[in-house]
């Protein structure tokens, strides 16, 4: 039986490399076709396609689909999606699985494949790979897990694992692969929204680590990383790691005003968070931070009147442990001002 599957899965391999051909055929121009053929299947079409000639097979039909919208027909059409798919599994080997994933990754996945590659084995393999592949492979791995659970309803409790938290969070860390970044944190905002994946994230020290990226990051990347941040906020773990965040103080302050209203709005609602939590520490160490004048700046700026009136509260709150005058000074009012 495992011998018939393996010729099948071959045999599959084989068809959707001959049909991705075919339609390639027509944009070739000036070109012969046969030896076009024959320079992209050697020997593929005249024996077994095993091992590291399987390897190489899905290789060559990963590269012509990245780079042929005809080929991505093919490949639809001959219902390459779900023989590709079959190759996935507990057994697979790794290189067969890279190359496997980045070839789904440019394909348009219908419900039904997407039910069929939820299944918790081909799940596991992906994140697999988001460990122990190449950065291409990890970008890919993170990129087909977001396309498959993308405002889809499902079990959560499929992708809520902390090896895909941990190799995410690895990922995003990686500060010389900005694309990886971006896509990381894309998908940690997404599996952010089950409650199993708050819990869970905690354990494995994301506050800190994305505390320590937020200086460097682009403006879409920061709203990403704000969001997830203003979420642990609500959880009383959450608040409590960001409380005990040498960074989180600072960092929020730094972030009002600076960016967009957006951040503006999700910075101050964990300023909120943690100074409510521990009014004498935290409003002390904020203002210190420079958080009066900056809430000055959101309460005269064109901002929503919600963020005004939360800016006025939080103001209001750091002004307890203070006598007027030497809060003004804090405010960095000017004499004509006070």
């Amino acid at each position: 039986m495992a011998k018939h599957i393996d010729d099948s899965c071959s045999w599959a391999v084989r068809s959707l490399l001959c049909s991705a051909a075919v339609f390639l055929w027509p944009s070739m121009e000036g070109q012969n076709p046969l030896k076009d053929v024959s320079d992209l299947l050697p020997n593929l079409l005249l024996k077994k396609v095993k091992g590291q000639s399987r390897v190489q097979a899905l290789r060559e039909l990963r590269q012509i689909v990245a780079e042929h919208a005809t080929a991505k027909k093919a490949v639809l059409d001959n219902g390459g999606v779900a023989l590709v798919s079959s190759l996935l599994g507990p057994f697979t080997m790794h290189a067969v699985g890279f190359e496997v994933i980045g070839i789904l990754v440019n394909l348009d996945l219908d419900l039904t494949s997407t039910a069929n590659l939820l299944q918790p084995a081909k799940i596991s393999l992906m994140v697999d790979m988001l460990n122990e592949g190449s950065i291409e492979t990890k970008i890919n791995s993170t990129k087909l897990i977001a396309m498959l659970i993308e405002g889809k309803d499902f079990d959560s409790e499929n992708v809520s694992s902390l090896s895909l938290l941990a190799g995410l969070l690895r990922l995003v860390k990686d500060k010389r692969h900005p694309n990886g970044i971006k896509i990381g944190l894309g998908l940690l905002k997404t599996l952010y929204s089950f409650e199993s994946v708050r819990n869970s994230v905690l354990s494995i020290g994301a506050i800190p680590h994305l505390m320590e990226l937020l200086p460097s990051l682009n403006n879409e990347c920061l709203e990403f990383a704000l969001y997830i941040l203003e979420i642990l906020s609500t959880l009383s773990d959450g608040i409590l790691a960001l409380k005990d965040c040498p960074k989180t103080i600072p960092n929020m302050v730094r972030l009002l005003m600076k960016v967009s209203e957006k951040c503006t709005r999700l910075a101050l609602s964990i300023l909120c968070a943690v100074c409510q939590l521990a009014p004498e520490e935290c409003a002390a160490v904020a203002v210190e931070a420079g958080l009066a004048a900056k809430l000055l700046l959101v309460i005269q700026s064109g901002c929503s009147p919600e963020l005004k009136q939360r800016s006025a509260q939080l103001l209001k709150l750091c002004s307890l442990n203070y006598t007027a005058t030497i809060f003004i000074s804090k405010c960095k009012l000017t004499k004509t001002i006070q």
